[in-house]
């Protein structure tokens, strides 16, 4: 659409501004000759099709370089970057209002080259120069630097819009109890191509519950695939019919998972990116070290947020709403499992590991410390396991954030136990 509306643009420029001009600043010519402005005019036109072919280009190496070296997940969000549409846009509104443009040159044989669209022509141009070096600098976005940070920033984004700050006198998520449930009444269905959560009208579906009088039961959560004929949602008790296609237009659904309601999302790119790089393929330990770096930081910000219980309530305070939620425990496994199965052979990883968790501990509430204790022990056994001479079990077993580079004294290792 945003091309699209670059392009009408210039449309309904190409052919205005010309108008004007000629109706309200007749003498206002340019001082070209209208050979020049005709050579000059095409020229633009037919280089604005080699722009548009290059960031094509750019788009198809962004998604292609991030799926193969990082994380299929990640080409979606890269090649969904707003320049990239909006550089496509400049260059075809270029395109178009130059063409357009053409007309007005030596109209009627009057030799007449119009001021005002010769210089929108070449503002156009320059913008389009200037949009192409935008671009061109879009490229460093594939740095491992920048794409950590990238995802770790959208994760930040996400935990911020979705937890609230953990309040002085709050009390901490706990597992929900069991709730005696109305009946189910009808089930809502996914008809089609199977299709991802991507985000969920929370105040919707809870308000047209109310309205109803009924309860709302979330089959699935956020992040969750749904194929065709599976149950999206059942809705419990209530005397009112619910509208079908409300409740639909609360649930959006994509080709794939997205960062805005999904934080797990996030930790699941930087999770994907640090086991590529323990891959035998790859062999680079020292990527997953780094993803570690952005982990640490996600998992210690969600730490100290007020994670939320899946129950929407209307404002009498009846449960209207349930929906799966991630728990505190959900996102240490997520974060820590598989990077510990995949990089048990590796020093400088399990130095990390046991570096991070030994920090995130003092920064977390106490209720939530008991998950991370349990993975250092189980870092601690992988270590033992993987590591049968004694010189390597005892270079393993150190803490530094740097993988290898920089051991703690063994003082401070013992005092962080």
């Amino acid at each position: 659409m945003v091309p699209l509306f670059y392009g009408v643009g210039a449309v309904l420029a190409g052919t205005g501004v010309p108008r004007l001009e000629e109706r309200l600043v007749p003498e206002l010519l340019s001082p070209i000759s209208a050979e020049s402005a005709i050579a000059i005019f095409s020229s633009v036109a037919a280089g604005m099709m080699s722009l548009t072919a290059i960031v094509f280009s750019l788009v198809f190496v962004m998604a292609q370089f991030s799926a193969i070296t990082y994380s299929p997940r990640l080409a979606l969000a890269l090649s969904r970057d707003p320049v990239l549409f909006h550089g496509i846009g400049i260059f075809t509104a270029t395109f178009i209002y130059a063409l357009v443009a053409l007309a007005w040159v030596n109209r009627a044989n009057t030799g007449k080259v119009p001021f005002l669209t010769t210089a929108m022509v070449l503002l156009l141009l320059m913008a389009s120069v200037m949009v192409l070096a935008r671009l061109v600098q879009r490229l460093s976005l594939l740095r491992i630097t920048n794409v950590l940070s990238f995802v770790g920033h959208m994760g930040r984004e996400t935990t911020d819009k979705m937890f609230p700050p953990i309040a002085a006198d709050a009390r901490l998520q706990e597992p929900a109890a069991d709730l005696e449930l109305p009946p189910i009444r009808y089930t809502l269905r996914h008809a089609g191509v199977p299709r991802v959560i991507e985000s969920l009208d929370v105040a919707t579906l809870a308000g047209e519950a109310c309205r109803a009088g009924a309860l709302i039961e979330m089959v699935e959560g956020v992040g969750e695939t749904l194929i065709s004929g599976a149950a999206l949602l059942h809705v419990r008790g209530g005397a009112s019919s619910l509208s079908e296609r409300t409740l639909r237009k609360a649930v959006r659904l994509g080709p794939e998972r997205t960062f805005e309601q999904d934080p797990r999302y996030a930790l699941r790119v930087l999770v994907d990116i640090a086991i590529k790089g323990l891959s035998p393929a790859i062999n680079d330990p020292t990527t997953a070290v780094q993803a570690l770096d952005y982990i640490e930081d996600l998992i210690s910000h969600i730490g100290k947020r007020q994670l939320v219980d899946g129950h929407a309530r209307d404002p009498s305070g009846i449960l209207r709403l349930i929906y799966p939620a991630p728990t505190w425990e959900d996102f240490v496994h997520l974060a820590f499992d598989e990077i510990r199965f995949y990089g048990s052979s590796s020093v400088q990883v399990m130095r990390r590991m046991r570096a991070l968790l030994r920090d995130l501990l003092p920064q977390l509430p106490v209720e939530r410390q008991a998950p991370v204790q349990a993975q250092l022990a189980r870092v601690e056994q992988t270590v033992v396991r993987a590591f049968p001479a004694i010189e390597d079990l005892q270079d393993a077993q150190g803490e530094d954030r740097h993988g290898l580079g920089r051991s703690r004294p063994k003082e401070k290792q013992a005092v962080g136990a």
